[in-house]
């Protein structure tokens, strides 16, 4: 099913450039402004001038973000500071952190490879987010003008007895090859593989998979649309060419490492919330424990509403709620027998996430939001940190939050099989995948090799 291959990968030249950490940076779509601009600070090579460029007044079609990133990328090829592989490669990571909870050290391992891209209906590829065009957008004119795949999309797959990794991981029992600890607090390692027996195996052991998106789903439609162009300029050919392929970043998603944190929602009310109002209508659906705040801290608090939200979500969706001006927190439980309320347009798997659960009764019926409400950026802001959602509160930079247990693994292999889409930001794989670590070249000319 999965079609995966090596490649001539594109990377920093890492025995000139010196301290890697300076040159990568987060995935574009959660680099804040400010963010972007300490990015350009760090290092004149940094990786944010290909992915997120800054605009200028006087932007034109000939010379805009784009076009400039283009030309960084250019230049930088011709001087050495990215270099591209002689011989295709799998790229081996690990990535290591401390969530801070006390569960200790994790460490996620992965590998960066090319797939090819499917068609919707193959049932190969399985996004679990829908998509907004601006971005799609973004990301076509980025790729069309630097004909490079920049950054990797963040992709699952099942393998229980996780052999591929295993057999990757003997193929680099030497020392890898990028080593760094990045700002965040996580350590990161990289090896090249190029071993055509290991690129065998894990090419045949694929074959029979499917792969879940995780993160970049915007990339990934992206790149089957700049190929449907390159198809109508270039001809399909035997399904081989380069642009027939994208760069993923491939992980078990049995593997111990992997951790989806979930994706609080913080609230600018465009119309005045009724407190009274708003409790008697959950009272429909929802059991509601209230908690005190006063004088417990915001660090005390979180805790707090942690460790109540993962005992009540043993049993069912359970919801963390604070408004600002008030002096407590709520649970609210969802009741038994209730689930016919959410729609009947619904899919079983679908009325299991709390996401829906929280969008279709507490936000559509208790609060009046319609569907284009909650996709708009000015009212709704995402943290998967329950210190900021509280503190945010508190301090009036937003009315209102819900809090939320983070969706499983299984959750989104069951969404993703009945070829269905959750509710947007419904996750967040954490640590994110770092962008500077390889890139993909896009030649039309250029075939791919399947080992």
């Amino acid at each position: 099913m999965a079609m995966i291959a090596p490649f001539k990968g594109l990377t920093y030249n890492f025995g000139k450039m010196g301290d890697i950490s300076k040159l990568i940076a987060p995935p574009y779509d959660v680099i804040t402004e400010k963010e972007q601009k300490e990015y350009y600070r760090t290092h004149s090579n940094n990786v944010i001038r290909l992915i997120l460029g800054k605009k200028k007044t006087g932007d034109s079609d000939w010379d805009n973000r784009y076009t400039r990133a283009a030309d960084y990328l250019k230049r930088w090829e011709s001087e050495d500071i990215l270099v591209r592989a002689d011989y295709p490669s799998i790229y081996l990571t690990s990535h290591s952190y401390d969530l801070g909870d006390g569960s200790g050290l994790r460490v996620r391992w992965g590998f960066i490879a090319l797939v090819r891209i499917e068609d919707e209906d193959s049932g190969v590829i399985l996004p679990h987010e829908r998509t907004f065009s601006a971005h799609r957008d973004d990301r076509l004119k980025l790729m069309r003008a630097c004909r490079t795949q920049l950054s990797q999309v963040f992709a699952l797959y099942d393998d229980l007895d996780s052999g591929i990794l295993d057999d990757l991981k003997k193929a680099s029992s030497s020392p890898s090859q990028v080593a760094f600890d990045y700002r965040d607090g996580t350590s990161h390692r990289m090896w090249i593989v190029r071993d055509q027996r290991i690129f065998k195996k894990i090419t045949d052991a694929m074959a029979d998979k499917s792969v879940f998106i995780a993160d970049g789903h915007h990339r990934y439609e992206t790149s089957r649309n700049f190929r449907n162009i390159m198809r109508a300029r270039y001809g399909r050919g035997k399904g081989n060419r380069s642009y027939e392929y994208i760069m993923m970043y491939l992980t078990d998603m049995n593997n111990k490492g992997l951790t989806i944190l979930p994706s609080h929602r913080l609230i600018k009310s465009p119309r005045e919330f009724r407190r009274d109002i708003f409790f008697e209508r959950a009272r429909q659906w929802f059991e509601l424990d209230e908690f005190s705040l006063s004088g417990t801290g915001e660090d005390n608090t979180s805790r707090g509403v942690r460790q109540v939200l993962k005992e009540k979500g043993l049993h069912t969706s359970a919801i963390g709620f604070h408004y600002h001006g008030g002096d407590r927190y709520y649970i609210l439980s969802l009741k038994a027998g209730v689930m016919d309320e959410m729609g009947q347009d619904l899919h079983p798997s679908l009325r299991k996430l709390d996401t829906l659960v929280l969008s279709r009764l507490l936000l559509q019926k208790c609060l009046g939001f319609t569907k284009e409400d909650m996709d708009n950026e000015g009212i709704f802001y995402y943290t998967s940190n329950i210190e900021d959602s509280i503190y945010l509160v508190n301090s009036g930079v937003y009315e209102m939050t819900f809090m939320l247990n983070p969706t499983r693994v299984d959750q989104v292999k069951e969404v993703a099989k009945n070829s269905l889409m959750m509710p947007r930001k419904s996750t967040y794989f954490y640590p994110k995948v770092l962008t500077g670590l390889v890139f993909n070249k896009i030649d039309p000319h250029e075939t791919i090799q399947i080992p």
